[in-house]
């Protein structure tokens, strides 16, 4: 079911969103959270999963609910503005490896992606 629900969300976001050069659409703003894994968007580690072949896939998440779709990278680089609020305690290791050059959580995925990303927190 959730491969479904991706391939009609993709179809959708294709009829209604402007596509760019390299075929993904281009939101104004992607908002995300950021786990303590430094997870976004449903991408959990490892974070390098092949490329998309289409907007959202179905992935089988390490927390509840295990069944769900996500938005792929190509998609969240191809915004014009995507934000990241991480709070909440025990996050602050993964926020760290998040921003660094050689940080391998999905949120730092996120950041080489894009020329610029706006983190907003209130962790040290």
């Amino acid at each position: 079911m959730p491969a479904k629900a991706a391939e009609l969300a993709s179809a959708e976001m294709r009829r209604v969103v402007p596509i760019n050069a390299a075929g993904w659409p281009v939101l104004d703003m992607i908002f995300l959270g950021m786990g303590g894994d430094g997870h976004v968007a449903s991408l959990f580690p490892p974070a390098n999963p092949a490329p998309a072949s289409d907007i959202y896939f179905a992935v089988v998440a390490s927390k509840p609910p295990p069944e769900r779709i996500t938005i792929c990278y190509e998609v969240i680089a191809a915004a014009r503005k995507v934000w990241v609020l991480v709070s909440g305690s025990g996050k602050e290791t993964a926020l760290k490896e998040s921003l660094s050059e050689a940080g391998k959580t999905p949120l730092a995925r996120v950041v080489r992606l894009r020329d610029y990303t706006r983190v907003l927190t209130n962790l040290k």
